[in-house]
């Protein structure tokens, strides 16, 4: 007998994202029972992220079902593409209508946001660009993992385990999210404690940003414009 599916989970994909945002989730998401995990695209076209990773889509924005969980992650350069991409912006606000929760992991919340999604609700993102996410109308969340009403938003990249599970726990309750987490051995311990700017120092905290100023540059230019079209004034 074939189980029934519970719980429709999309997960937006795009060129030039970030994969881990994405396959973190999509890793705790495929553990759910009776759910049906959509790898989302217009097409079904491979694409490839930014670190260089094909992945193939496997259903089309024309023939996505109705989702429990809309979900999208971040994507330096392709992050910022996509948050003028109007028939992935229209995509999102027409199944934010009826999706039970709408979701991001790192600098997705900068996409929801443009997308009219985030404006009065509180959410994260990278530490990198919390203050272009200011700049949308949200109140910016500092920890791992943010709930606000149906809004879970996950921090920078690595958080998408974390806000799986969370998500998870939301669907399906505590106990499955616990026996997901216990079966993917998600059990953290990194080498540095230099995960956050919080713990990292002024100096390393400096030198990733010299790293990241392309993309910062590149997202303060279009975040002020997709404000301006937003109608927020900063």
């Amino acid at each position: 007998m074939i189980n029934e599916i519970k719980h429709q989970i999309g997960l937006v994909i795009y060129p030039k994202m970030t994969q881990l945002d994405i396959l973190g989730p999509h890793q705790v998401f495929a553990l759910i029972p009776n759910a049906k995990v959509h790898l989302l695209w217009k097409t079904k076209d491979p694409i490839t992220s930014g670190e260089g990773l094909t992945i193939l889509p496997t259903t089309a924005f024309a023939e996505c079902p109705q989702l429990d969980v809309l979900c999208i992650g971040g994507g330096e350069i392709g992050q910022v593409e996509m948050m003028r991409d109007r028939e992935l912006l229209e995509f999102l606000a027409l199944q934010g209508k009826t999706a039970k929760y709408i979701t991001s992991v790192c600098t997705g919340s900068l996409i929801l946001a443009a997308a009219g999604l985030l404006q009065g609700y509180r959410a994260a993102t990278h530490w990198l660009l919390r203050e272009h996410l200011a700049m949308l109308g949200v109140e910016v969340a500092t920890e791992r993992v943010a709930i606000d009403r149906n809004r879970i938003t996950g921090g920078g990249v690595t958080a998408g385990i974390d806000f799986g599970l969370v998500v998870a726990a939301q669907l399906c309750g505590e106990e499955t999210a616990r026996a997901i987490q216990l079966l993917l051995e998600y059990n953290p311990a990194p080498p540095f404690n230099v995960g956050s700017p919080e713990t990292a120092g002024d100096l390393l905290v400096e030198t990733v940003k010299k790293m990241g100023d392309r993309l910062i540059q590149a997202s303060l230019a279009q975040t002020q414009e997709t404000a301006k079209q937003l109608g927020i004034e900063n």
